[in-house]
């Protein structure tokens, strides 16, 4: 998955320093000079990408049918519970559902989910 970025360093400072996962690399976008194309690994052997457009003029992040509605990350229970301390403590407003759900926003709008089973199960549950 790839989603866009309208500042760099704050969504790298968002995803590596709070959400803990780390920046693996980070390229020129070879298809618009000045873009940069990068990713962080958020475990499962899975990556979630980013560009940014500089000077595109990007409107805000809007949820609208066809679009990105959110991206659910598994993370084990210790990591989860760790994590929503950190959104607490650094402010970001947040909702948990379920007990093993919390929900919030990234600094460009996108809605996220932590999901404190693990990969493939949801409340307990094999979706996988």
């Amino acid at each position: 998955m790839a989603l866009l970025s309208s500042d760099v360093e704050r969504t790298i400072e968002f995803y590596q320093e709070l959400l803990e996962f780390p920046l693996t690399e980070i390229i020129e976008n070879r298809d618009y000079k000045g873009s940069n194309h990068f990713f962080f690994d958020i475990g499962n052997g899975n990556l979630l990408a980013f560009f940014d457009f500089p000077g595109l003029d990007l409107e805000p992040y809007k949820e609208v049918l066809g679009g990105l509605h959110h991206i659910a990350i598994s993370v084990d229970p210790a990591t989860w519970e760790r994590l929503r301390g950190k959104l607490e403590m650094a402010g970001v407003p947040h909702q948990i559902e379920s007990g093993a759900s919390i929900y919030f926003k990234d600094p460009d709008g996108a809605r996220l989910e932590l999901l404190a089973d693990h990969l493939g199960e949801m409340y307990g549950a094999r979706v996988l």
